[in-house]
């Protein structure tokens, strides 16, 4: 495993812990303001680990596809997360 995915893993990992406490706040009938900030937090170390793994994906098949002239689906396929991405 690479780098990238180390850290993509790592980030994950620790999203996972904060959604877990997220849900023990919940339980425990914590106060709104600190869950949803919360919340947030995990959500930021989602979108750090997205952005890992789509750069990788970039600098990697795309960049492979493009070189063997068949780079159109993987772009196609960027483009759609990027709208994705963009219509939130």
């Amino acid at each position: 495993m690479n780098n990238e995915r180390k850290k993509a893993l790592q980030l994950l990992k620790t999203a996972r812990g904060q959604i877990d406490g997220i849900i023990k706040m919940i339980e425990d009938d914590r106060y709104c303001v600190d869950i949803s900030n919360q919340i947030m937090a995990a959500q930021s170390l989602l979108k750090k680990s997205n952005l890992i793994i789509l750069e990788k994906h970039l600098h990697t098949c795309v960049k492979d596809a493009c070189m063997n002239d068949n780079g159109d689906e993987k772009i196609e396929e960027i483009i759609s997360i990027l709208q994705k991405v963009m219509s939130k």
